[in-house]
């Protein structure tokens, strides 16, 4: 990551690793001390939010241990990446139209903490179904390939296809809903972004425009390397601890799980920060995951990602209007950068002292 200059001071500015998420109709942008979030409403104006963020290893440095933290960082992106998805669509602002007679007789049940409860049960949901998806069914796969006779090489192999064929299914199936494309190519704006940020070009959507939208840190690129490490791992402890009960084997992978995911965490930073061939070649496969999750971008939705990564760079601009919650509204990139003065002040300074002008021609001649 290099080293950015304040416009106005020419301090450095170093964020390492910034990175970011894609949501509705906008994007979220987390450098080491602050998220901001920036939606792109109906009407065409920009809202945006910045919210400080202390990492977890900030208050408990055990937390920042190689392989603890990667477990610790998914923990923190399934966490976060749920509550943002719940801001943004604050902020759009499609909460204000009237509920219908299920949510209100739902509200009235569940009392003014619903939205809680709903996101919650969304939670348990969306982990049951990918319990069932990448753990239950292939390691039902592998217990039917066990009992048929194949060996541990072969239906742990397998196993591991069927996991990575399923995701790649569901990244291909939800890019047919308008709303998730969308989103798509949000994601893919997030990543130009940030790509012109890190080669310290100025940000505008033409710099932006030009860079790839594949990005080595993505987490897309990271369920990859989880899938690959998973199956790797259990070809190992398959062959050393063979396990024939069903249940049994999808509660190991459960609980296999932290290691894959501390494990996985320190292949993708490795692959990311090296320029290698060995690098470049091992991170090939996840790059090209990412052709799924992400499109080409327009011009106003990389707007929104060059506003985001300048509100958690600054802060929010002072200038700005602000709704009653304290959000930004912006109708231009420009108004988030270092140092923008708005056409009014801009012309207010440029005045004559004490406001003096010159007279009119009509004056003048009368004089």
């Amino acid at each position: 990551m290099s080293d950015r200059k304040d416009k106005m001071t020419g301090a450095s500015c170093r964020v390492r690793d910034m990175g970011g998420q894609a949501v509705m109709e906008g994007v979220m942008m987390r450098s080491g001390n602050a998220t901001a979030v920036t939606v792109r409403r109906p009407d065409g104006t920009m809202v945006t939010k910045r919210t400080p963020f202390v990492a977890p290893k900030e208050k408990h440095p055990w937390m920042g241990k190689p392989f603890i933290r990667g477990v610790i960082n998914m923990a923190t992106m399934l966490y976060f990446g749920m509550n943002t998805l719940e801001s943004s669509t604050q902020m759009l602002g499609i909460l204000d139209e009237e509920p219908t007679k299920f949510e209100k007789w739902l509200a009235k049940k569940l009392g003014k903490g619903v939205d809680k409860i709903v996101m919650g049960m969304a939670i348990v949901l969306a982990v049951v179904l990918s319990i069932g998806l990448f753990m239950a069914l292939p390691a039902g796969v592998e217990s039917l390939l066990k009992s048929a006779g194949m060996g541990p090489l072969g239906y742990t192999l397998l196993g591991g296809l069927v996991k990575i064929l399923i995701l790649i299914g569901y990244m291909i199936a939800v890019a047919f809903v308008p709303d998730v494309r969308r989103t798509f190519q949000y994601h893919g704006a997030e990543h130009k972004s940030v790509h012109c940020y890190e080669s310290d070009l100025e940000l505008t959507p033409a710099n932006a425009q030009t860079f790839s939208r594949l990005h080595p840190r993505c987490g897309t690129a990271f369920l990859l390397i989880v899938f690959t490490i998973s199956i790797l791992l259990f070809l190992v402890l398959n062959v050393l601890v063979p396990i024939n009960n069903y249940f049994l084997r999808v509660l190991f992978h459960l609980a296999m799980l932290p290691i894959v995911a501390g494990t996985s965490y320190e292949v993708l930073m490795g692959l990311a920060h090296s320029n290698s061939r060995i690098a470049r070649i091992l991170r090939w496969p996840g790059l090209q995951m990412q052709r799924l999750t992400t499109r080409e971008p327009d011009e106003s939705m990389l707007e929104c990602a060059i506003v985001s990564v300048n509100v958690v760079l600054y802060g929010l601009p002072e200038h700005a209007e602000k709704t009653p919650e304290g959000w930004a509204i912006l109708r231009s990139y420009r108004e988030s950068e270092q140092g923008y003065v708005p056409p009014v002040q801009e012309a207010a300074e440029t005045e004559e002292p004490d406001g003096e002008q010159d007279a009119p021609e009509t004056e003048k001649a009368g004089a």
